[in-house]
């Protein structure tokens, strides 16, 4: 209590000290009015000594800064109240953008990247805690555009050194389809195209793993893929409602968009599954095309190694199959046979795979290549060159070639 002072608003004497931050106050009990400011110091020493200092070198945080972190963390934490994150996610997210802002990389950076920040925060915790959150869903709840966010998630991830583990298929799977709207009579989604949800899951599951062991995942995008595994086991739990339905009225009923490239996708899924149709005996007889053949899905997704096991060569058969027919045709050969029966003799031969028969298994852009190489125009040197000259016995050794290299020779040629 001061003594001898009044307020100068109501005249009361009632005057207090108040502890105001860093700042000693004398404040009117009475009306609440400010009659004296203390000093601002940063230190013991300065305070002893009443030395007066600028705000932004005080122990507090320049106010700029103070609220762009608070408006930041708050972003934070509503936006894993928002996805229903535990409480230690939302623990995580938060000391990321902490460390985040305190690093000069991100001091200068623009208002919309420090919004999105708090989003690359979150994702990255979920991502390191396995859990199943795509870049599209933080996208669209911060109403960003992905290629802003994914170029601040990649600075974020360099800058901070972290570790960032990438989201499986099958967690994918299951983010992807969690948003379709097939799974609940609506007006607008007539009864028989209604599906359960667990059981459209695990058959875009089983397909999407066909795709992995068949090439078609490796190097590509995924929704693509998985949307048109969506559509095939979607079509194949009811094919006699479903069969007429195209994959564009399929993504507009699910509420989702319709991936350029899954037009693509959908038809080297079935390609894949008419082969492994034409390995079962009973569905020989139906004369299989890309629209009856969904109704077997479920057949051949059963049997799926081995009707892939038939209907593909693999890379260790091939090999093996190639040097006992080079072997049987050396042999006819050293005893005198002028001739060979077609198919039996060295691959290099000719082309010893009928149409429809057994083919490698291989990435889709080995067998249907879209863009042909051009040909380097021939230097003068090379264009002199017949392949007549005589070759030396030093240089010869160059051309030997081991065990490995002749059996790649071989597929290479036959291919």
């Amino acid at each position: 209590m001061a003594e001898g002072r009044r307020c100068p608003e109501c005249g009361s004497a009632a005057l207090v000290e108040d502890s105001h931050y860093a700042q000693q106050q004398l404040v009117c009990a009475a009306c609440g009015c400010v009659v004296a400011e203390g000093l601002l110091t940063t230190t013991y020493t300065d305070e002893e000594h009443l030395r007066e200092v600028a705000y932004s070198q005080s122990t507090g945080q320049k106010e700029q800064l103070s609220r762009c972190l608070q408006r930041g963390i708050r972003r934070v934490q509503d936006l894993c109240k928002v996805l229903q994150l535990p409480a230690v996610f939302e623990e995580t997210a938060v000391s990321y953008f902490q460390r985040a802002l305190q690093h000069p990389s991100f001091h200068l950076v623009s208002v919309e990247k420090k919004e999105l920040l708090g989003g690359c925060c979150v994702f990255v915790t979920c991502r390191q805690h396995n859990w199943p959150l795509t870049m599209g869903t933080i996208c669209s709840l911060l109403y960003a555009k992905q290629e802003l966010f994914a170029g601040v998630f990649l600075s974020l991830q360099k800058e901070l050194g972290l570790s960032v583990p990438a989201l499986s298929l099958a967690d994918l799977v299951k983010t992807h389809l969690n948003s379709f709207q097939l799974f609940q009579h609506t007006a607008n989604i007539p009864a028989p195209f209604v599906e359960d949800k667990e059981k459209m899951i695990t058959r875009t599951m089983q397909l999407v793993e066909l795709a992995s062991e068949t090439w078609l995942v490796t190097g590509r995008h995924p929704v693509p893929i998985i949307t048109a595994a969506a559509f095939l086991s979607w079509q194949s739990l009811q094919p006699p409602a479903r069969l007429t339905c195209t994959l564009a009225r399929f993504c507009k009923l699910a509420g989702v968009d319709l991936p350029p490239p899954a037009h693509l996708r959908l038809k080297e899924l079935l390609e894949i599954l008419l082969r492994m149709a034409s390995q079962l005996a009973w569905l020989r007889v139906f004369k299989l095309d890309k629209k009856t053949v969904v109704k077997h899905i479920g057949d051949l997704l059963q049997h799926r190694i081995f009707l892939l096991k038939n209907a593909f060569c693999m890379e260790e058969e091939e090999e093996e199959k190639q040097e006992q027919q080079c072997a049987v045709g050396l042999h006819k050969g050293s005893q005198g046979e002028d001739s060979q029966v077609p198919g039996e003799g060295c691959p290099s031969d000719g082309d010893h795979q009928h149409e429809g028969g057994k083919r490698p298994l291989l990435p889709p852009c080995l067998i249907n290549p879209r863009k042909r190489l051009r040909a380097a125009a021939p230097s003068p040197s090379d264009a002199a060159v017949t392949g007549d000259e005589h070759i030396s016995d030093s240089e010869i050794e160059q051309y030997l070639r081991g065990p490995e290299e002749i059996r790649a020779f071989r597929r290479v040629k036959a291919w």
